[in-house]
């Protein structure tokens, strides 16, 4: 089954919940929406929303290419682990039943996760610990913690890199089981929907088309330099190189128009997938990067990238 295809929910009802659960989430400590701007590239977390990455803008687009109509959305970390179980006598969404072990960043069916860490490192780092939350159950923290790192690539002012650590602190025993071989979007990513042209980078300044109708469920595809990118109509775009990806990513749009909306119900959607024996105290680190420009542009940026890069990996320890 494509999990991450499965990561919409009705946007009404997810916005409903969401707009409270965020509210409660705000607190006086400071900026809610901590920045980066290099005057290319400004890149935003969002305490209010798991510190998943909820803006990203740039010279030659300057709205925010963004989706986040619900907690699902967002760019951010999400893993999967352990026996897909039925918990609806234990409230579990039933749109969202049987499911697996599933944290979240963003947060679970109409409920934030919550931060607790999230501050600027320097003029170039944003740093944030969260208590994920686990998609199928309102309002239910997973036992784990996500770390992530986000900073602009040196002397690459239109190149952001994120690095990410997820720490599993389930107990061994629980009742979704021991380590299984799973699937793990690093990241899952979702912007607005008028970046409808996809494309795969194969290298040497060479793309390919790629088409798919709207979903869930979601396409896959096998980008061999593990590089996908959404150009909008005027030839602006992001791509996503994500060289620890080992499986098919899945792609595809959701519902039809152009908007430019980022809260609205459409979207793009994008994610590289690892496959994994994520066990109930695993640690799970990796990086992405996220390359944004013209097609011109991206590909000069991506080439200096995969020289530098190509050959990282994921990290895992206890299994």
């Amino acid at each position: 089954m494509n999990l991450a295809g499965l990561r919409l929910v009705l946007i009404a009802s997810a916005s409903a919940f969401g707009v409270a659960a965020a509210t409660q989430n705000i607190t006086p400590r400071g900026e809610d929406l901590l920045t980066l701007d290099n005057g290319t590239v400004k890149v935003g977390i969002d305490r209010a929303k798991g510190a998943a990455i909820t803006w990203l803008s740039w010279a030659g687009y300057p709205k925010n290419i963004v989706n986040s109509a619900d907690p699902g959305r967002l760019i951010q970390q999400s893993y999967y682990a352990g026996l897909r179980l039925d918990r609806r006598a234990e409230g579990q969404s039933k749109s969202w039943s049987p499911w697996s072990w599933n944290p979240i960043q963003g947060g679970g069916v109409g409920s934030w996760a919550r931060v607790t860490e999230f501050r600027r490192l320097d003029d170039r780092t944003l740093y944030a610990e969260t208590i994920p939350n686990l998609w199928d159950m309102p309002n239910e923290p997973a036992a784990a913690l996500m770390r992530q790192w986000t900073s602009f690539e040196p002397a690459m002012p239109d190149v952001v890199v994120v690095r990410c650590e997820f720490v599993a602190q389930r107990e061994p025993g629980d009742h979704w089981g021991p380590a299984r071989l799973s699937p793990q979007e690093i990241p899952a990513c979702y912007f607005t929907r008028n970046f409808s042209t996809m494309k795969t980078y194969l290298g040497d300044g060479a793309w390919r088309d790629e088409s798919q109708p709207p979903g869930p469920p979601w396409g896959r595809t096998t980008p061999p330099r593990n590089i996908m990118a959404v150009f909008a109509p005027d030839g602006e775009g992001v791509a996503v190189f994500s060289p620890s990806a080992t499986q098919p990513w899945n792609f595809g749009p959701h519902a039809g128009g152009a908007t430019d909306d980022p809260v609205a119900g459409p979207c793009m959607h994008v994610a590289p997938i690892d496959r994994v024996n994520l066990g109930p105290r695993s640690t799970y680190r990796y990086r992405y990067w996220l390359v944004v420009g013209t097609a011109a542009q991206i590909t000069a940026r991506l080439d200096a990238l995969l020289k530098k890069y190509s050959a990282e990996r994921a990290e895992l320890t206890n299994p």
